[in-house]
């Protein structure tokens, strides 16, 4: 008799988990490593899924991801599909337009959240995915953010 409760303990374990999946899985281990490592003060994006591919990094602004005249260079732009922040005092602004009227949709990444490693799940405030669609970036406080990557 004393089987069947253990037997009934372990199904309801078992469909537990498959309700509520790990966040571990979800982590990016090879982002957890690259924020380790991450120079404080700066975000920094890549061009594959968790922190994989370096586009680059920057502890200013950048209006315009596609030219050559901040941090992020010509293809750069709507590529990124991981991103860290470890900025000191800001969170980071990205945007699908370019320019400094900061155009198009944005979504914000927090200091607390660290890193994106899959913005294939990720959304601009305009409805379009952030995944290969980042165009620019600013430093905010979290007051101008109400759409945040994860």
């Amino acid at each position: 008799m004393r089987k069947l409760p253990a037997a009934l303990t372990v199904l309801a374990m078992a469909a537990l988990g498959a309700v509520v999946p790990a966040s571990a899985a979800h982590a990016g281990p090879i982002c957890q490593q690259s924020y380790r490592d991450a120079d404080a003060g700066y975000m920094y994006a890549y061009d594959g899924l968790d922190c994989v591919g370096f586009l680059g990094k920057a502890e200013g602004n950048d209006v315009n991801w596609g030219d050559n005249s901040q941090s992020f260079k010509g293809g750069d732009t709507n590529k990124a599909s991981s991103i860290l922040n470890k900025g000191v005092d800001y969170e980071v602004k990205f945007y699908n337009g370019t320019g400094d009227g900061w155009t198009g949709g944005y979504t914000c990444l927090a200091r607390s959240e660290h890193f994106a490693s899959d913005l294939r799940d990720n959304d601009f405030t305009s409805g379009a995915s952030a995944n290969n669609s980042i165009s620019s970036h600013r430093w905010v406080h979290e007051s101008h953010c109400a759409e945040w990557a994860e």
